[in-house]
């Protein structure tokens, strides 16, 4: 979640997901201790990070 914070996203709100927002995009992401990878990357997709960007951001 701190990696979407530095991109402009921010928290709508919790729950068993928290629910993140830039004002355009909207982002569901669990929060399970261990994420899918499959699911972080479509997470990032959404985002708009290209896997480069990601891996930048990490």
């Amino acid at each position: 979640m701190r990696l979407f914070g530095k991109v402009g996203f921010r928290i709508a709100r919790e729950g068993k997901h928290t629910i993140m927002s830039n004002g355009k995009v909207r982002l569901t992401i669990p929060r399970h201790t261990v994420i899918n990878a499959f699911t972080m990357a479509d997470i990032a997709r959404d985002a708009g990070l290209t896997p480069d960007q990601f891996k930048a951001l990490l």
